[in-house]
């Protein structure tokens, strides 16, 4: 899509003002383009769905609600599982707790590469961890300008979300990001077609625990055998940064795992 021309063209046609006074006849094919996409959007499903993997698993321990969601809404773009055998741990970034730093020191010293869904107040007030992800091999993720439920909004507040963040990641960066996880794993199948249409596909995850509470941090011991025993091939391991347990077993975790049989690769 032609993102810039677009936008304004949508923008004229939606105000009423008269085509010769807002764009010039290249703009109009894409104009069209826009609406015809908006227009395929119409008979998917808006109701809130809020992701979560589940408890039931299956004889290779991986996570039927997770199965089943890819299963159901992967044409629309939806990833719940890895494309390999293979393990990959993302992380979620909305804000700064003094732990990423740890975390990227763990990931670098164990040889994993992983990924990081970023809000972009983040990317803003910490540009240095932003960028050492970046120079480390790390992926930076999509995790929308503020942080909203994407099921909630229309198509433009949509893509504002995503693209917003898009844009700043290539002004300040120079780094280009296709992978998004919308706010609190909650999606439609709406949501889940504006996102494919902005050119990106939406990542969940098949692991995931209470880790995010850090005036409740999980005791460290529990922490990893939680993890290590839910490890499954082709799992999507969802972790927040802002957790001091993750930071303090990451590497136990990610050693723990491999001497299960398992390997790690980035999404």
């Amino acid at each position: 899509m032609k993102k810039s021309i677009v936008a304004l063209g949508l923008a004229a046609a939606l105000t009423g003002c008269s085509a010769s006074a807002q764009m010039d006849m290249q703009s109009q094919p894409a104009v069209e383009e826009l609406k015809a996409e908006i227009k395929g959007l119409d008979g998917l499903s808006r109701e809130k769905i809020g992701y979560g993997q589940g408890v039931e698993v299956d004889e290779y321990n991986v996570p039927v609600g997770a199965l089943n969601a890819q299963n159901e809404y992967g044409s629309l773009g939806l990833i719940t599982m890895n494309k390999d055998d293979r393990i990959s741990l993302t992380f979620d970034q909305g804000y700064e707790n003094g732990c990423t730093a740890k975390i990227l020191d763990t990931l670098k010293e164990k040889g994993v590469k992983a990924t990081f869904f970023v809000v972009q107040d983040y990317a803003e007030r910490n540009p240095e961890l932003v960028q050492r992800m970046i120079d480390e091999g790390h992926i930076v993720g999509n995790h929308s300008v503020h942080h909203l439920s994407m099921p909630e909004l229309d198509y433009d507040k949509c893509r504002e979300e995503i693209m917003g963040f898009h844009e700043y990641m290539l002004e300040n960066f120079n780094y280009e990001m296709n992978l998004f996880r919308p706010p609190m794993g909650e999606f439609s199948e709406y949501s889940l077609a504006a996102a494919k249409e902005c050119g990106y596909d939406t990542v969940l995850w098949s692991f995931a625990y209470a880790d995010w509470d850090t005036n409740a941090q999980p005791d460290p011991d529990t922490a990893l055998d939680k993890i290590v025993s839910a490890a499954h091939k082709g799992e999507i391991c969802l972790l927040h940064s802002v957790s001091e347990t993750n930071a303090e077993i990451l590497g136990q975790v990610i050693d723990s795992i491999r001497a299960a049989g398992f390997e790690f690769n980035e999404l």
